[in-house]
């Protein structure tokens, strides 16, 4: 009796192209987002954007969920501080805690950086995208969303 293998699969160009172009996109995105003010490693903005979707927590819970470290979430958490763009309080159910949320600063930080992309991300479409082209780029957009949700075609 043979044990069976995991399926491999090869290298598929198509998909090593789009890895391609979403990270470079992502990279545009971060270049855009920041281009008219304070820069934050991605990790912090994870962290806003985790928060502000989230709304407050503790460290342990929201190091579990960016699935990093304690100590990594200490540190980025003490930088976040620092500059003011979150807070800790006391847990009003166990005083044993801190909860983390972000300030109003952080929350005008965050703002001002997404729409500083949108803009960008909406020029960008403009000036490359041709006007018969838009139709394929919304099927895209179909398609890459279908991609992060993880479901076939309906």
């Amino acid at each position: 009796m043979t044990a069976s293998r995991p399926r491999t699969y090869a290298a598929d160009p198509l998909a090593v192209r789009l890895a391609v172009a979403i990270k470079r996109l992502r990279a545009r995105f971060r270049e855009a987002a920041w281009a008219g003010g304070v820069e934050l490693p991605i990790a912090h903005v994870s962290v806003i954007k985790r928060l502000r979707t989230d709304g407050p927590t503790t460290a342990s819970e929201l190091a579990a969920a960016e699935h990093v470290t304690h100590q990594a979430i200490t540190q980025t958490l003490a930088a976040l501080k620092r500059t003011g763009i979150v807070r800790s309080a006391a847990d009003p159910t166990d005083g044993r805690k801190s909860v983390i949320s972000v300030t109003p600063a952080g929350n005008r930080l965050f703002e001002s950086a997404i729409a500083s992309r949108d803009a960008w991300l909406a020029r960008a479409i403009e000036s490359v995208v041709a006007p018969r082209e838009r139709e394929a780029l919304e099927k895209s957009i179909e398609l890459l969303e279908r991609l992060a949700a993880g479901r076939p075609e309906s």
